[in-house]
């Protein structure tokens, strides 16, 4: 499985998340009870569907292989296996976060997915 994955987050939620140390998820990951990410292949259409036309979007990049199984690799859209992270994600899992900004033609501009730190 990748080794980085990806959350789309509202960069509020992300501030709050910041202060606290601790990122415990967007609503909807509360209601689900796991924390949605998707894999640098599957982020522009998670964008798409999820979260078309919204500013003021981060994209954060986290290391997949420090969750052990807490993270699992579960099926959703078409049947692709979509990781899901049934716990807090902790900050120091953060490789880097950077703007998702929204292009001319309304789509989100994505930045080079990398698993490095900028």
């Amino acid at each position: 499985m990748d080794k980085t994955i990806y959350k789309i987050v509202p960069r509020e939620l992300w501030q709050e998340a910041r202060k606290a140390g601790l990122f415990k998820g967007a609503p909807i990951d509360l209601k689900d009870g796991y924390i949605h990410f998707s894999t640098a292949a599957q982020a522009i259409e998670t964008a798409r569907l999820h979260f078309a036309g919204e500013a003021d979007l981060l994209l954060v990049a986290v290391d997949a292989t420090v969750f052990g199984e807490t993270l699992k690799w579960e099926p959703s859209r078409g049947g692709d296996l979509f990781p899901h992270l049934y716990g807090d994600l902790p900050l120091d899992a953060v490789l880097w976060e950077k703007t998702l900004p929204l292009g001319p033609d309304g789509l989100h501009v994505f930045p080079t997915m990398t698993q490095e730190k900028p």
